[in-house]
């Protein structure tokens, strides 16, 4: 703790008697205290110590439903009524995006899409003819991310062009900023660290003061990892997670297009696992799986509980223990939603560890042939 600020500490007994305190729940840490204790275990506070009240859903009434919207949408006039509706539908998509069927994703983003876009033939005041765009940018990034999940890259590398095209047109840094982020992604899901960099870069650059530099910084600190430079790595991640400290906590976490500090965990895991840090990455992994799970056992966060599992599953390889490893790898592949690219890249560790310790174990051989067989479809 005394490493991550400058002000003066009680005694070692008496920060010592604090913490066992804070562990047993006896009491909550003071916001004083609560973003030193984040920063000393490579978090975010708001990951360690949520606010009461966490809204995980999107505002469900819009007064209109669909029918209602689209005739709306077709008619010579658009009200801020409508707009409004049109905002929360798409609020709405981007939080299905963690566990939606993805041809349905694809098919409801392209339709909604194009609605929006032959509004732009109708009367509209400045106002609205800006946000409207700025709406249609919003959908194609969120088409743009599922096409490339179903390994049609040529196409999501077209919708992403033109996502930054609109989010450039109306000045908006949060929907640029998320055109270069998929940018890096594609980058780095194709073994393209340098690039991976540039365009995070790029993307802190159009959008220094809006959440998903927090996510960029991110995306640059996993390109380090893989690169080897582990202080570049640390660097990135501190400077994301320093951002995240001064944002608000967002109001809906749901949201693909939101970074709330689980998501910050998620990409300090991926981290420490390649770096070889197994004891952070498992702890981290178990947040990750603990975070985006119900009280039920319902996965809210599939691709990242996917992910997690392989961590676990590395670490597990790592120690010897092999059972555990194919466990949890099987479990990471039996995700019902998923994005080939990612699972390609971030199976490769978990197969590389159990090709080097139990190339010549029959269960290993069949779980490497599983997985490739799956990645092959990307």
């Amino acid at each position: 703790m005394r490493k991550h600020t400058r002000e003066r500490l009680p005694e070692p007994d008496h920060l010592t008697r604090r913490w066992k305190a804070w562990e047993l729940g006896e009491n909550k840490p003071s916001k004083h205290y609560a973003p030193m204790i984040a920063a000393t275990l490579d978090t975010v506070t708001t990951s360690l110590f949520p606010p009461e009240a966490r809204s995980s859903e999107v505002l469900a009434a819009t007064g209109m439903d669909t029918l209602e919207i689209v005739s709306r949408l077709q008619a010579s006039d658009v009200d801020e009524a409508t707009l409004r509706a049109v905002r929360i539908t798409v609020e709405k998509l981007c939080g299905e995006y963690a566990y939606g069927n993805p041809a349905d994703l694809l098919t409801e983003g392209r339709s909604w899409l194009r609605r929006i876009v032959e509004m732009q033939e109708q009367r509209l005041s400045f106002v609205q003819r800006r946000d409207s765009l700025e709406l249609a940018g919003w959908l194609a990034l969120l088409v743009g991310c599922v096409e490339y999940d179903v390994g049609d890259r040529r196409a999501a590398e077209a919708t992403r062009k033109a996502a930054l095209s609109l989010g450039q047109e109306v000045g908006h840094p949060g929907v640029q900023g998320w055109a270069h982020e998929m940018r890096a992604w594609f980058a780095l899901t194709s073994g393209d660290y340098r690039g991976a960099i540039a365009a995070a870069q790029a993307g802190q650059a159009a959008s220094s003061t809006h959440s998903v530099a927090v996510q960029l910084h991110a995306q640059e600190a996993k390109a380090w990892a893989r690169l080897g430079d582990q202080a570049a790595m640390r660097a990135a991640l501190d400077r994301g997670r320093e951002l995240l400290e001064a944002l608000p906590y967002p109001d809906n976490i749901e949201n693909h297009f939101v970074v709330d500090p689980a998501k910050y965990d998620f990409y300090a895991m991926d981290c420490y696992r390649h770096v070889g840090d197994d004891r952070l990455a498992r702890a981290l992994a178990e947040d990750v799986i603990r975070d985006g799970s119900d009280f039920d056992g319902r996965e809210r966060s599939p691709m990242r509980i996917s992910e997690a599992r392989f961590t676990l599953g590395v670490a597990a390889a790592q120690e010897g223990d092999l059972d555990e490893a194919l466990d949890q790898g099987r479990r990471a592949i039996s995700a019902g939603r998923t994005s080939l690219p990612s699972l390609a890249m971030s199976s490769r560790e978990l197969v590389r560890a159990l090709s080097e310790r139990y190339a010549d174990v029959p269960a290993t051989r069949e779980y490497v042939a599983q997985v490739r067989a799956i990645t092959a479809q990307g």
